[in-house]
C-alpha cells in the first residue's frame, strides 16, 4: 500500500527546521538546503510545501506562536481546574513567555529574528501584532477577572495594567535571551509587577 503523507504535519517539521536553523545560525545563514538539512528532509520538499523564503518565514512564525499559545492555554485550563488564584496562573503563563529552558529559548530567540523582519514584512507584521493584540487582551481580561473576584482594586484599568505586565514580560524576554544568566531575576521581577496590580485576594478561593 501506499504510505499516506500527513501534509499539515510535514509542514510543521519542516518549520520546526527552519527554526531549529535559525536559533542556532540566524536568519542570513538559512537557505533551503540547509533548512532541509535540519528537518532531515530533501530540498525538493522544502519547495514542495513552501513557494518561497516569505511563505516558510510565515508559516514558521505563525506555527511557533500558536505551540506557545497552546502551552498558555493549557497553564490556564490547568489553573482554572486547580482554583488557583488569577495571580498564580498568570504569573506561571507569562513564563511560558520566557526562555526558561531550551524550547523556549529557540521560540524566542527566533521570533525576536523574525519580528525585525515582520517591520518590512506586512505578513510577519500581521501576525506578530494579531498576537500582540490577543496575549495583551487575554491578560487584560485576567485583571479584569481579578476586579470581579477582590484580587484587583475596582479602580485599576484593566488594559493599562495589561500593558505594564506584558512590558515587563517582553522586556525580560529579550534581555534573557541576550543573556541567559540573567534568568535568575525572573522571581525578582516578576512577581512583584503582578503584586502592583493583583493586591487583594480571591474571594472564591482563599
Amino acid at each position: 500500500m501506499p504510505r499516506i503523507v500527513d501534509h499539515e504535519q510535514r509542514r510543521r517539521d519542516i518549520a520546526a527546521g527552519f527554526r531549529r536553523h535559525v536559533a542556532q545560525h540566524g536568519l542570513a545563514a538559512t537557505t533551503f538546503a540547509r533548512v532541509a538539512s535540519s528537518a532531515e528532509v530533501s530540498v525538493g520538499q522544502v519547495q514542495h510545501y513552501f513557494a518561497d523564503r516569505d511563505e516558510l518565514l510565515r508559516f514558521a512564525y505563525a506555527e511557533g506562536l500558536a505551540r506557545t499559545d497552546a502551552r498558555l492555554r493549557q497553564v490556564i485550563d490547568d489553573g482554572e481546574a486547580g482554583r488557583q488564584p488569577i495571580r498564580t496562573i498568570l504569573d506561571l503563563a507569562l513564563r511560558e513567555l520566557l526562555p526558561l529552558d531550551a524550547e523556549r529559548s529557540e521560540e524566542m530567540t527566533v521570533a525576536l529574528c523574525l519580528q525585525v523582519i515582520a517591520l518590512h514584512e506586512p505578513g510577519l507584521a500581521e501576525v506578530s501584532a494579531a498576537t500582540e493584540r490577543e496575549r495583551h487582551a487575554r491578560v487584560a481580561a485576567a485583571v479584569a477577572n481579578g476586579m470581579h473576584c477582590g484580587e484587583v482594586a475596582a479602580d485599576v484599568d484593566p488594559a493599562l495594567a495589561a500593558s505594564r505586565i506584558l512590558a515587563t514580560t517582553h522586556g525580560l524576554a529579550a534581555r534573557m535571551t541576550r543573556d541567559p544568566a540573567t534568568r535568575s531575576e525572573v522571581d525578582a521581577v516578576l512577581p512583584p509587577v503582578l503584586a502592583t496590580v493583583f493586591t487583594g485576594r480571591c474571594r472564591h478561593w482563599d
